[in-house]
């Protein structure tokens, strides 16, 4: 705890926190739920009683391999959005994170103890919703996630740093659980024979994404990676979506990653980890909202090719999640938190359960996104 301490006050110090302008710093607290970097809310006064908030976060780079090059996406991505809302008549402290540079005017810091920081604005009158509470909650993310492809559709995304090789590359993910299948624990690989079976009968559908894209027929975009509701700010008065955040995944991507892996997570009817896979299935009146919000969001910006595959992303996301969690199942549980014995295979069942309840719902699946695509 000392060395954390240390470490925290020794970043504050780095960042022009406390100033003239914000005053004396007098509160750092733990802040948030996430799960992977360690993030603080710092709150400075004025002596004319104002307060200026920041949030502070320490990067975790046993994730992140590259802290800088991470900071350097999202600095890039960041000031892009800037300019664009600002082109928009929009307010760039509110509808974009910004990154507070060093005293030194650095864009991360790192401390004596090798760890790396970062600061952010804290935005004021904003709110985050943890769960979809309802088709509106869904359908207004969905129109946020679409914005941020559209107001990065003419970004150069061949600047941008890949921070987790490969990480929606499906055929690379099936070609680690094929290891996993080869060189798992007999007694597990035993256990999950029927799932295993599921994930080798869908193998000639893990190309079909990077092999458009390698041919040129699906285009390179910016990808959030993390496409989870509590990734937006609502504003708390109005509460319309205001900002897209944690923008670590930020990489060269597929806009139907983002989207796939929002239904994967945000219209199943079941948690991730159902025991009971009766009551595992995709909600189509959440499908519909997600994809009519998306493609609002989108306004024409995607390919009429990444709109036909969309149900595709939507499968082959949950299949990738499915696949992932049933290797690390069968090669003794070392990536994914668990809570319980066998928790990843019930994961991998939950996902392959939504993947069979997608190829059945197919035609209805293909007919909304038709819907929506060609508006009447």
């Amino acid at each position: 705890m000392n060395n954390l301490m240390n470490s925290l006050n020794e970043a504050i110090a780095a960042f022009p926190i406390e100033t003239a302008q914000n005053g004396s710093l007098v509160e750092s607290s733990p802040y948030g739920n996430g799960h992977i970097n360690d993030t603080f809310l710092l709150r400075c006064k004025a002596p004319d009683n104002r307060e200026k908030k920041f949030i502070l976060q320490r990067m975790n780079h046993n994730i992140f391999k590259n802290p800088p090059q991470l900071m350097e996406n999202v600095v890039h991505v960041t000031q892009y959005l800037r300019k664009t809302i600002l082109s928009q008549g929009g307010d760039p402290d509110r509808e974009t994170l910004n990154v507070l540079q060093t005293r030194d005017g650095a864009d991360w810091f790192q401390d004596s103890s090798q760890n790396y920081w970062r600061v952010f604005p804290f935005i004021e009158r904003s709110v985050c919703l943890e769960k979809v509470e309802s088709a509106k909650d869904f359908y207004d993310s969905a129109v946020a996630f679409g914005n941020f492809q559209k107001q990065l559709a003419d970004f150069p995304v061949e600047i941008l740093h890949e921070t987790i090789p490969n990480f929606h590359n499906t055929a690379s993910r099936f070609a680690d659980f094929q290891k996993a299948v080869s060189e798992g624990d007999p007694t597990r690989i035993a256990l999950a024979q029927a799932e295993i079976a599921f994930a080798l009968e869908r193998q000639k559908e893990t190309s079909v994404l990077v092999n458009l894209l390698a041919e040129g027929a699906l285009p390179l975009r910016v990808t959030h990676n993390d496409t989870k509701l509590n990734n937006i700010l609502f504003d708390a008065d109005t509460h319309k979506a205001l900002c897209i955040i944690d923008l670590d995944t930020v990489m060269p991507g597929l806009s139907l990653y983002d989207f796939g892996d929002s239904i994967r997570f945000g219209a199943s009817t079941g948690a991730e980890d159902e025991t009971d896979l009766t009551k595992v299935e995709l909600d189509l009146t959440l499908f519909e909202a997600f994809t009519k919000g998306y493609l609002e969001g989108c306004a024409g910006r995607l390919t009429a090719k990444e709109t036909e595959l969309l149900p595709m992303g939507a499968k082959l996301m949950t299949y990738e999640c499915g696949i992932r969690f049933l290797a690390d199942f069968l090669t003794g549980d070392h990536y994914f938190k668990i809570h319980r014995d066998h928790h990843n295979l019930d994961r991998a069942r939950t996902q392959f359960q939504l993947v069979a309840d997608m190829e059945a719902k197919w035609q209805d699946m293909t007919a909304i996104v038709k819907k929506y695509a060609n508006p009447a």
